[in-house]
This record gives C-alpha cells, sequence and structure tokens, in this order.
C-alpha cells in the first residue's frame, strides 16, 4: 500500500523550518542552511546530489539513505522549487541543476498553470494548481504502488499534517537557534490528529524522531 512519507525535515531547536527572510541568495532564509549539516556531510546526500564522491558514513548517513528508499513520486510547495512568486516566467528549473535528486515524478503545488517540466535523470515536474487532494491521488497513482516523498517547504507539510494525510514522518532536530521563520508544528495537535512518536534516535548532529499516524479505530 502507497503510504505519504516526509523524510529529513529539519527543525531548529526553536521548532522553525525555515529562517527569515527567504531569497534567492538565502532559499532556506537566515541561518538556515544550519538546519541541513547533519544532512549535507553524508555520503547518500553527495551521491544524491551532483554525484560526489567522499561524505561521511554512520548513523546520519544511514537515516538519510532510508528517505530514498522506495519512493516512487515525490510532493513540494512552490517555494522548495523555487524563489519566483505570481505567474510563471523565465526558465527556472529548481535550485538542483540539469539532473535533480528526485529521478521520479515531482508534483509541485502551485496556483499558476504549468506546462510539466521533464529533466534529466527520470525526473518530471508537474504543476498541480487544484490542491493538495488533488497531488495526493497523482502522486500515488504516479508512484507505481511505492510510497510517496511529501517535500518541504514548511506550509506544504503542515498542510499535509493538517489533512492527516501524513502516514509517517522524520523530523531531524539541528543544534541551531533561528529566533524566528516558519514554525513546523505550531497551531497542530499532532496528537489530536492520531499521530505518535514511534522512535527516537540522537546522533552526534541532529536529534531524529519519527511519527507515524494510527490507523482509524475499528
Amino acid at each position: 500500500m502507497t503510504r505519504l512519507q516526509v523524510d529529513g525535515f529539519s527543525i531548529s531547536l526553536d521548532g522553525y523550518g525555515a529562517g527569515p527572510n527567504q531569497s534567492l541568495d538565502n532559499p532556506i532564509g537566515i541561518g538556515g542552511h544550519g538546519l541541513h549539516e547533519w544532512l549535507m556531510r553524508t555520503r547518500t546526500f553527495k551521491q544524491t546530489h551532483g554525484g560526489e564522491e567522499g561524505g561521511e558514513t554512520g548513523l546520519d548517513d544511514e537515516i538519510a539513505a532510508r528517505g530514498f528508499r522506495n519512493v516512487g513520486a515525490s510532493i513540494m510547495g512552490r517555494n522548495m522549487f523555487g524563489p519566483i512568486r505570481g505567474p510563471w516566467s523565465g526558465d527556472w528549473t529548481g535550485w538542483w541543476g540539469d539532473e535533480p535528486p528526485f529521478h521520479t515524478p515531482v508534483f509541485v503545488l502551485t496556483h499558476h498553470p504549468r506546462k510539466p517540466l521533464e529533466m534529466k535523470g527520470g525526473t518530471i515536474f508537474h504543476f498541480v494548481t487544484e490542491g493538495i487532494q488533488v497531488a495526493r491521488e497523482r502522486a500515488i497513482a504516479a508512484a507505481g504502488g511505492k510510497n510517496v516523498r511529501v517535500g518541504g517547504g514548511v506550509a506544504t507539510i503542515r498542510q499535509f499534517l493538517q489533512a492527516g494525510l501524513i502516514d509517517e514522518m522524520h523530523v531531524a532536530i539541528s543544534p541551531v537557534l533561528l529566533g524566528s521563520g516558519e514554525p513546523l508544528f505550531v497551531g497542530i495537535d499532532l496528537l489530536r490528529l492520531g499521530y505518535r512518536c514511534t522512535n527516537y534516535i540522537p546522533s552526534a548532529a541532529a536529534a531524529h524522531f519519527f511519527f507515524a499516524k494510527s490507523p482509524p479505530s475499528p
């Protein structure tokens, strides 16, 4: 059965998934780069983002690698795809160069239509204007029985959580403070929505928390 999962989403000690003043120069906001240091040093990240050699192995790398297994499609918000606002213009194709690390269909939530964008390595960006339910349905159909990975930004994950559509979630808490930005969990009652923490694994660079949504009572 296809499941919707969040993997490797990093937040600060004070709960922010992105810092303030996001821009082309600071796509994760001021200080946001520090959220992902645990990930960017791993062998998995270097291999999936540009095919680089090297990188650290160990616990963080093992956890990062889990997020790429059995994934048949992805969903992301427009903010994760790029800094452009309003109607599409120019030739922006994402932050990841000619060969993005997804290698699957990716469904980008947006208010403005755009034709599908085919990239090297099997990634095809589809732009969905009908909201999260339609994105979910299209991603599940495209995943071919594999799981669907829901990426950022924060607003996208919050929408899916509030709708109870995330089945499993991995959040990495990094040892940084941002002070302000986009909070992940503020105003979301995870218990009421049926989520529980199923595991907690500390590493030298982050604290990894795993959540799952309980099945409804018979």
